[in-house]
């Protein structure tokens, strides 16, 4: 059944894609709406075509609600209705709209975990629509049930900075929903940190942990409670230490030290002295530490010098000799 109804489908699809293709390598203009300004992927091809002929997309759900259980199905959903969730008028009972709901958020937190996996961005359209047509669209927000809208929140707090929206925070935060214990945990400034925090202790991949490490800037002058900034002191220190059980690498260490320098300025020179202090107890680490302060003076020496002569080039009149 599977064969056949791909079968079926196959020749639309590919025909609507082609379209597509055609129209990009001609040059057109694509329309706003399919947000096709970056690479073109399948998955954005498919969304688009099962909302402009949403009866196609039947024989698709079919399959997919029988293959529920099964663990890539809710990426299949994901990927391919999107759009369709949100832009078409559904006629279905609470309980399958909020099992497409929940399906949604549980694939997208999957597929993004594959971009950070790959150290790529191949579903950043998806999030982008996730958060510009959907998070800072209220009539498109409330299709879905409030405890997914909050679930959806907290999606996006995780990978905001790993798809470069960042600067969209602000505006982020203030279409947060509201929390039923956000008396002890606090506003949407507290709750994005936290699960920003939880998703930075869970990096493995360096250059993605360096990354989100290198803008945490962005965090600078938030009102936080406590508890979070404890929290989120704690998360960046933990980064700074060679060693378990974090094993970070010099790089990784020298970015939280400065994210950690910028958002908590107090305190810095003891907590770097006390860093050093506990440095001296571990003497196998000592050679590559020297190794490395000797290094950075060359390298400091070397700029210094390089900056002065070419000064001097740039500048002859200043250096004249009389």
């Amino acid at each position: 059944m599977v064969i056949r109804t791909a079968r079926a489908l196959d020749t639309h699809i590919l025909l609507y894609k082609a379209e597509i293709i055609l129209s990009r390598e001609e040059d057109a203009i694509a329309p706003m709406e399919n947000g096709m300004d970056g690479p073109l992927c399948f998955y954005d091809v498919l969304a688009d075509y099962y909302v402009q002929v949403p009866e196609s997309g039947k024989p698709i759900l079919d399959l997919i609600v029988k293959l529920w259980s099964q663990s890539f199905t809710c990426h299949i959903f994901t990927l391919l209705f999107h759009k369709w969730l949100f832009e078409i008028e559904i006629d279905n009972s609470d309980e399958v709209h909020l099992r497409n709901s929940a399906a949604l958020v549980q694939g997208a937190t999957n597929i993004f975990w594959l971009d950070i996996q790959a150290n790529t961005s191949r579903f950043k359209s998806l999030f982008h629509y996730l958060l510009e047509e959907v998070a800072f669209q209220p009539v498109r927000l409330n299709k879905i049930p409030i405890q997914v809208q909050r679930d959806l929140f907290l999606l996006l707090s995780r990978f905001l900075i790993l798809y470069d929206s960042d600067d969209k925070l602000e505006r982020f935060l203030k279409q947060f929903p509201p929390f039923p214990n956000a008396i002890l945990v606090g506003g949407p400034a507290d709750l994005f940190v936290i699960e920003l925090t939880d998703q930075i202790q869970k990096l493995k991949v360096e250059p993605v942990l360096l990354h989100y490490l290198s803008h945490l800037t962005v965090l600078q002058g938030m009102e936080l409670r406590m508890t979070t900034s404890t929290r989120l002191k704690t998360c960046l220190y933990s980064f700074t230490s060679p060693g378990g059980p974090m094993y970070p690498t010099r790089a990784v260490r020298h970015a939280a030290w400065d994210a950690l320098d910028f958002l908590f300025p107090v305190g810095r020179y003891p907590r770097h002295l006390i860093s050093l202090f506990f440095r001296l107890l571990y003497p196998w680490y000592w050679p590559s530490s020297c190794w490395n302060f000797v290094i950075s003076c060359i390298r400091a020496v070397f700029f210094s010098l390089f900056r002065l002569v070419f000064s001097r080039f740039e500048n002859p009149k200043q250096h004249k000799s009389y």
